[in-house]
């Protein structure tokens, strides 16, 4: 199994509509290189929901549910979605001001590229992140 983090502005998309809905397509990718991290997702993955802009917190798990297809909100070959369905949200929302104070997830890609709204995550920072939040 994989893990991954997904990123989206709790104005456009929530955590709370994204449980009311039960199901989306990640749609709006125009990153290359998250569009190879879409791609990159198996049926099962987990994903981790962060609320970005407000918030600035993981608010939740999620899975894949169908890989990589042709993005439906554009013409464009070249975009792709997945999709992905809620599994449970997080007792404790994880802020990023943790993430990065905690020397686990130094090398974390949210840190990193601040600006990738489709990350990969290691098992090792997966687990971490799901300890923050009173999930294990």
């Amino acid at each position: 199994m994989n893990y991954w983090l997904v990123k989206s502005e709790p104005f456009k998309y929530s955590w709370d509509q994204f449980v009311k809905d039960g199901k989306t397509f990640w749609d709006g990718v125009r990153n290359y290189q998250a569009r190879n991290n879409l791609k990159g997702m198996k049926k099962g993955d987990h994903v981790l929901f962060y609320h970005s802009n407000e918030g600035l917190a993981v608010v939740g798990i999620a899975k894949v549910a169908k890989e990589h297809y042709q993005d439906p909100t554009t013409p464009d070959p070249n975009w792709v979605v997945v999709d992905l369905q809620p599994v449970k949200p997080f007792k404790t929302p994880v802020t990023l001001a943790q993430m990065k104070v905690e020397k686990r997830l130094e090398n974390l890609s949210l840190i990193r590229q601040g600006r990738l709204s489709v990350c990969a995550v290691t098992a090792d920072e997966y687990e971490t992140i799901l300890e923050m939040g009173d999930m294990k």
